[in-house]
This record gives structure tokens, sequence and C-alpha cells, in this order.
């Protein structure tokens, strides 16, 4: 029953954890602005997530020890020097994206400028980490976050042609403007592919103490939680391409998402999308935060745990204490927190070679893995993703340059 339990634990934050501020402006993008035609990137995003999140716990229930301390240790500091700065960059820009999602729904809420509010969040988040657990935060943001099932039903009232649906699962040429269409869908890679994801969750296994006995656990959680997180992504594809696209709706601010569950849902739809946005972004929030505070502390062999108190793991504390409250600082400055989500979604996606090449070399060895090593189609999965992870990296920055404008 406890093995059930932490499945569908694992279920619920797929289907609520899985939409952040990236994911619906990217989503929102893509479907206003091509239809269903983007949603076969979504479904990418969604498989290469599952089969890094399923080896990055595999790695930690096997060897008890997360995938940023062992990539420390096999590579040595040096070259762990290159994703720790590439992933401290790339999410730094997210969690001040995340924490600007949080107040801009604050601001449709009261009137009250975000610039406001971004401080009064920051407070908020750091005052649950350093009081909170690992599985009481968890929980939180899976339960809270099941507000996001709303898309779904918003999807599903608008009867969309679901055949046509279907067929844009798989990959197609753009109809217009090919710049736009592949920034985009970089984009949503970006979004879908983020590498605090797979470094959160491999220190998650950690913290729950994960085992050899909880590899079926691991899969099961991982397949299913992307399954239905990533079928809640394509539903806001489909919500933007039957309300947005037949308007020509620009999708350049969250303003114009806010109200695309409206003509489904009536002024209801407005209400729960504020609720969806604001929910899912501070839990990232707090995601993002100790993914930094966890890449820090295992690369550098500092004590860590957020189910320690803070005078047991001081200088985990103090990172996830500074990322969070210095991600204030650019939404207080009066940067557009849409702007900055979508070149964090770019700049991940480029940052993705230093986290996915490793792993080659990782889940093949067996001083670390044992049996329980990459078999055949592990390795092609791994490898089809490494080659998709250069490829962003070299066309990521020309396609801001040349679609994003």
């Amino acid at each position: 029953m406890k093995k059930l339990g932490e499945i569908a634990l694992g279920i619920v934050t797929g289907i609520g954890g899985f939409l952040e501020a990236g994911s619906i402006a990217t989503a929102s993008q893509a479907g206003s602005e091509f239809g269903f035609q983007l949603a076969w990137v979504m479904l990418l995003g969604t498989a290469s997530l599952a089969c890094l999140m399923e080896m990055t716990g595999r790695l930690a229930a096997v060897s008890h020890r997360s995938y940023a301390d062992l990539m420390r240790e096999r590579f040595g500091v040096r070259f762990f020097l290159l994703p720790l700065v590439a992933l401290l960059l790339v999410s730094f820009l997210s969690l001040a994206a995340e924490v600007g999602g949080v107040a801009i729904t604050l601001e449709m809420a009261t009137g009250i400028s975000l610039r406001w509010w971004a401080i009064p969040v920051a407070l908020l988040g750091w005052a649950l980490l350093w009081r909170g657990t690992f599985g009481l935060m968890e929980k939180g943001t899976a339960i809270f976050g099941l507000v996001a099932l709303v898309f779904a039903v918003g999807a599903f009232k608008l009867h969309p042609h679901w055949p046509d649906v279907a067929k844009a699962l798989l990959p197609s040429t753009p109809s217009h403007d090919r710049a736009r269409y592949w920034y985009i869908a970089v984009s949503v890679l970006g979004a879908s592919i983020s590498p605090y994801l797979y470094v959160f969750y491999s220190a998650g296994a950690i913290e729950g103490g994960w085992t050899v006995d909880d590899l079926g656990v691991n899969r099961m959680t991982v397949s299913l939680g992307n399954i239905f997180g990533g079928a809640l992504a394509i539903c806001v594809v489909v919500v933007a391409a039957m309300v947005l696209a037949p308007g020509h709706v620009k999708v350049d601010s969250f303003e114009p998402i806010s109200r695309m569950l409206v003509t489904p849902l009536g002024e209801a739809g407005f209400v729960l999308f504020a609720a969806t946005l604001f929910v899912t972004c501070f839990g990232t929030t707090l995601e993002i935060a100790l993914a930094m505070a966890y890449l820090l502390a295992e690369g550098f062999g500092w004590a860590w745990s957020q189910n320690l108190r803070p005078s047991k793991d001081a200088r985990f504390s103090m990172t996830y204490t500074v990322a969070i409250l210095a991600a204030a600082v650019p939404i207080v400055l009066g940067m557009n927190p849409f702007a900055l989500t979508n070149i964090a979604m770019v700049l991940t996606a480029a940052s993705l070679p230093v986290t996915v090449l490793p792993l080659i070399v990782l889940m093949n060895d067996r001083r670390i893995l044992y049996r329980d090593t990459n078999g055949w189609m592990s390795n092609a999965a791994l490898v089809i993703i490494s080659v998709m992870a250069i490829a962003l990296f070299v066309a990521a920055i020309p396609l801001q340059v040349t679609g994003g404008g």
C-alpha cells in the first residue's frame, strides 16, 4: 500500500506540477500562432523528460547518491563547474520568471503592481522552505496543483476535432513563418525538459530514502506522472488554438492567456486560471530554489536535506535563501515576467547538453549501477535525447534572434 501511495502521489505531482509559467506561456504561444501543429513537440518533451527522470531516479535509488554528486565525482570538479554555472544561470532566470508569475497573478487580483508583490512572494516562499519538510512541500504542491486540471476541462468543453489533435502529435513542418515555428518549438522543449526537474527528482529520491526495491515505483511514477502532465500541457495548446488562434490574438504577456478559459467556462474561467498560475508558479518557485541548493550542496559535499533543521545544513539553507530573494530583484526592477520566461526557456534548451551528455557515461557504469545499467533501448533513447540537446544548443540563440523578436 505504501508503494501504491507513492505512485499515486507521483501521478498527482505530474498532473498538478507539470505546468508552470514556462509551460503555460510557451504552450499558449504555440496554440495561438500555430493551432494544434506543435502538439508533437509537447509529446517529444514529455517523453524526453520521463526518460531523464527515470534514469536520474534509478541512479539515486541504486547508488544512494544524487546525480550532481556522481557527476562531480566521475568527471571531476573542473568539468562539474560547467554544468554548475550553466544550471545556476538558467535556473535563476526561471526562478525569477516564476516569482514574476505569482506576482502578476496577485496584480490581476488586486490591481496593485506586480513590482510590489515580488518581495512578499519571495519571503513567503523562503519561510515555507525554512520551516517546512520535503514531504510537506511535495504533497502541498501536488494537491493544490490539481487546480491545473481546469485546462483539461476547458479543452473538452470546447469540443475540438480530436482526430486533428491526434494527427498533430506526429512531427510536421510549419505552414508559415518557419523561424517563429522553430523558435516556439525550442521554447516548448526548454520548458518541458528543464534540468532543474531531474536534478530535483534525483535529490528527492535521496530525501525519500529510495533503494533498489523502489525501482518499480520510480518507473511507474515517472511514466504515469509525465503522461498525465504532458496531456495537460497539450490541453493548454488545444485551448489556445480554439480560443486565441481564430482571433489572431498575439500572446506577448499573461493577460491574453488569462482570458482564454473564459470562453469555455465563463467568468469562473478567469478565476480558475489565476488560481492555476498562482499555485503552479509558487510551487515551482519552491522547487527551483531547492534544486539550486541541492546542486551546490551535492556538488561540493555540503550537508543537505530539506528535512534537516537549517542550523544542521547552514550552507544549503543559505543557498535557497539567497536564490529566492535575489530572484525577486529583476521583477522589482521592472523586468517583464513573460519576456523573462521566454528568454529563460530558450537558454534552458541551450544548456541541456551539459547535463544530458554525462548521463551516457554514468548510466553505463557498472561500478555505480551494478546490474541496473541501461539496456540498449534506454541507451538508444538517451543518444536520441543527446543529439536533440546538441541541436538545441546550436539552434537556440539564432532562433531567439530570428524568431523570438
